[in-house]
């Protein structure tokens, strides 16, 4: 079956967002371009976490090696909500990252879950078979303001509990260091 891969080379926004209340929220990749045109795909909270480190890694990694500017940090400058609908075009399974040399830009792809495991080799490829992607190529500005509101993001969770770290609902939670008792 022939791959449907949505294409944003430098878009006017690439973000993580949430839809919901925390404990109750969806993670989303939203990538949106001059046309108009948004995609949606949505993730889990860890995969976002990943996807901000490994990125801040690489963005140090280029700044240390090649001859490219890279800003040291950067500001959550974009907190405006995800664009609506959110219209979740697939769930990722998994995701590459990337340094295009020749571009100077970070790529990052999103791959959908098939029913097939996912090859290492079909992440980043051109080949006209496989999982439906979202790739996103953006700049290293660009790419240390989505690592700065993607923590933003992830951080706006549920408190967690302080006696064994889990989170807490409004509620409390049955907290395992209290042998059992609501904290």
């Amino acid at each position: 079956m022939p791959r449907q891969v949505f294409l944003f080379d430098r878009p006017t926004r690439f973000v993580a967002g949430t839809v919901g209340q925390p404990g109750d929220r969806t993670f989303y990749l939203q990538a949106s371009d001059v046309a108009g045109r948004t995609i949606s795909v949505a993730l889990e909270k860890t995969q976002v976490q990943v996807l901000a480190d490994r990125m801040s890694e690489l963005l140090d990694e280029v700044a240390n090696r090649a001859a490219v500017v890279v800003p040291p940090d950067a500001d959550v400058d974009d907190l405006e909500p995800l664009t609506a609908p959110v219209d979740e075009e697939f769930r990722v399974a998994a995701m590459g990252l990337a340094w295009d040399g020749e571009e100077d830009a970070v790529v990052v792809e999103a791959v959908a879950a098939g029913e097939e495991p996912i090859e290492e080799d079909a992440i980043l490829s051109d080949s006209d078979e496989g999982p439906d992607a979202l790739r996103v190529t953006i700049t290293p500005v660009a790419a240390r303001a989505f690592v700065a509101r993607a923590r933003r993001v992830i951080a706006a969770g549920r408190p967690s509990c302080p006696l064994c770290s889990l989170p807490l609902d409004p509620a409390g939670h049955v907290c395992p260091r209290q042998n059992g008792y609501r904290r």
